[in-house]
């Protein structure tokens, strides 16, 4: 007999009936159906069999760990015993932790997997409000650095250093926004995103233009400043506030769900009544600080993590390169000199190893400079035994020390957080994060690899063959009927086979408009 829910909830003791032959194949039936009804959603054929292993398996994972209806997984989601997932009392951190392991649910085509995470943000609404009008005396909602699966009455990591992080705001409500744009269902933008979405901003707005953050002796221009803040997981609190403005996470968030705001209202016609708000993120955008940059003596000009810092910093999390993601300001689709600043950035970031098996690996992606081989690597080093994968050490000189245990973090539990694997392994097969569909970004061209129903943004399902180097037909379902915008992966163009019949196409992108419910084939035009 199996409960679940709080411990308030669950009966001390539990009485079950003789357990009966009837009994068990009516659960296993229903536990068949699930599954198959969880494997058909997506797939995937590498002929690289650890990158397929592993995506399935965190698939696997993370099926056993987050649906709708039950408590939102935390840090080790729902492994707990005696010491093991314990650290941190297996909270909910919102500078990326909580929101990782849901960033393969898109893609993946696994959208119900993401609802989890919005009913985490919902229940944080309350607290959110009372913090930003208690404590800053702002409209709108300040998410918390750390939350728990209870009912809060306050912000429980209330003061500085971690509790400033102004990122974990736009962090937190970022993947609603994503929900919207990977679905296009405009009903749950409505209901379940409008509201985070516009109290988020609400709140960011007004920080930004607050006195402190603009004009006097400070600030030595006209823009709007993110200040004070706290980088993730580095400075914390400065003499002066050196480091502790303009965070490059701050920033590129902030613009992101700016963006993402003026387009929902845009999407749900509700420019005349945000018309007050919307003139606000106009005019911030407008005047809107630049990312920080520092000089390499190897690499020239590179992205870092905050205004005045060097460019030998050794970080936890991948902070200079957070506009290629989480930001998605840069990426694939930038011009060559922005391109050219991320290979910098790229060359000349350090990470130690603590938070980045995912992370750093998946903005490799975006801006297609993935070495797979040593991902692959850095994916074996990180197994535990069960075949999860924990975060190990790469490199001192940040909080590392040489004696310092380079599997120390294996012991604390299941780190859910990489159950995310699969988004690292979509994002060489397709991307789609700026609406315009890239087809084998970052995968080796002489690997055959095949994947069906993944999902792209504008709610679009494709299927696509790699074999002999070769792009083969790819097969794309419009779940809702959005304007189709794609670059080709074939020089000499291709057939297109839809509901009009069949269409020569020439050039590099194409723009298509589709029916709901259409079916499109593209093979390379011969």
């Amino acid at each position: 007999s199996l409960t679940e829910g709080l411990n308030t909830a669950v009966p001390a003791e539990v009485h079950s009936k003789k357990p009966v032959s009837e009994s068990y194949n009516k659960s296993r039936s229903s536990s068949d159906e699930s599954w198959k009804t969880y494997w058909a959603k997506s797939g995937v054929s590498l002929s690289d069999k650890f990158l397929e292993q592993i995506w399935y398996r965190n698939l696997y994972f993370f099926n056993c760990a987050a649906k709708d209806g039950v408590t939102t997984p935390g840090l080790f989601a729902n492994w707990s015993y005696n010491k093991i997932g314990t650290a941190w009392h297996g909270d909910y951190h919102m500078n990326y932790n909580t929101q990782q392991p849901f960033w393969m649910t898109f893609s993946s085509n696994h959208l119900e997997k993401n609802i989890p995470y919005v009913n985490l943000i919902e229940s944080l609404m309350d607290v959110s409000r009372i913090w930003a009008r208690d404590y800053y005396k702002l409209p709108g909602a300040y998410f918390p650095h750390s939350a728990y699966p209870v009912d809060m009455t306050m912000n429980p990591y209330p003061v500085p250093h971690w509790g400033w992080e102004i990122c974990e705001t736009p962090w937190s409500v970022q993947g609603l926004w994503w929900h919207y744009l990977y679905s296009a269902d405009t009903a749950f933008l409505k209901t379940r995103a409008y509201t985070p979405i516009k109290e988020a901003v609400e709140f960011l707005v007004a920080y930004m233009k607050r006195p402190d953050a603009r004009g006097g002796p400070r600030w030595k221009d006209d823009k709007y400043h993110i200040f004070p803040t706290i980088p993730p997981e580095l400075y914390a609190l400065r003499p002066g506030f050196k480091y502790n403005y303009d965070c490059t996470v701050d920033l590129t968030l902030t613009k992101f769900i700016f963006k993402a705001f003026e387009e929902m209202t845009t999407v749900l016609n509700t420019e005349a009544t945000d018309r007050v708000i919307l003139n606000d993120v106009k005019d911030i955008l407008a005047n809107f600080p630049d990312y920080p940059t520092a000089v390499s003596k190897k690499y020239g000009e590179v992205l870092v993590s905050v205004p005045e810092e060097h460019d030998q910093v050794v970080y936890n999390v991948p902070s200079p390169l957070m506009t290629v993601f989480p930001g998605e300001d840069h990426g694939l689709h930038s011009d060559d000199a922005t391109k050219q600043l991320l290979k910098n950035t790229f060359y000349n970031q350090q990470n130690e190893g603590g938070n980045d098996l995912v992370f750093i690996n998946l903005q490799a992606a975006r801006i297609g400079m993935l070495d797979v081989e040593r991902f692959k690597r850095q994916v074996q080093y990180s197994l535990l035994p069960n075949g999860t994968a924990t975060d190990k050490v790469m490199q001192v000189h940040g909080r590392y020390k040489d004696h310092t245990k380079y599997d120390y973090m294996g012991a604390m539990g299941i780190w859910i957080e990489d159950f995310a694997l699969p988004v690292r392994i979509n994002e060489c097969l397709i991307q789609s994060y700026n609406g315009t569909i890239r087809l084998f970004p970052n995968w080796p061209m002489d690997k055959n690899a095949e994947f069906r129903n993944l999902r792209a943004v504008g709610a679009f399902l494709v299927s696509g063959v790699l074999k002999d180097g070769k792009v083969e037909e790819i097969k794309i379902y419009s779940e809702a009927g959005v304007k189709l915008k794609m670059i080709l992966p074939w020089e000499n163009g291709a057939t297109l086979k839809n509901n009009d019949g069949k269409t020569k196409l020439n050039g590099n992108t194409i723009e298509i408009n589709t029916s709901k419910g259409e079916v499109l084939l593209f093979s390379p035009f011969s």
